[in-house]
């Protein structure tokens, strides 16, 4: 069964950095866009960034452009998401998600059809 795992989360003072990684269990999204979404208590999920299968191209959401970079190493079957410049409003549980057969654009307009959930890491920001 093919699953997506999270790693990388923690605890961050506002306007340190942190970096999470998301790599395939059983299978491979080599040819898939990969993205990140994320999820604070009491709110619904929102997208945050994905990178087309190639990695020439890159979508973000406006509240962490120019701090969060996306990135993937289809060699090491691996997805990072580089966060700057960290905000307590960026603590939330971050999930990592595949679609085949989509654009980085069109994985962030919701309702978000996406072929593949990770269970998610949770990132922490204190003031």
């Amino acid at each position: 069964q093919v699953q997506l795992v999270e790693s990388g989360g923690g605890l961050v003072q506002a306007g340190g950095s942190l970096r999470v990684s998301c790599a395939p269990s059983g299978g491979t999204f080599i040819y898939s866009t990969m993205g990140w979404f994320r999820q604070a208590p009491g709110k619904e999920r929102e997208f945050v960034a994905a990178i087309s299968w190639s990695g020439v191209t890159t979508s973000y959401s406006d509240s962490v452009k120019g701090r969060f970079t996306i990135s993937r190493d289809n060699a090491k079957n691996t997805v990072v998401l580089q966060m700057n410049s960290l905000k307590p409003e960026d603590t939330a549980v971050y999930y990592c998600a595949t679609r085949y057969g989509t654009t980085a654009q069109a994985m962030g307009v919701p309702p978000y059809a996406v072929d593949y959930w990770g269970k998610g890491t949770l990132v922490s920001v204190s003031s």
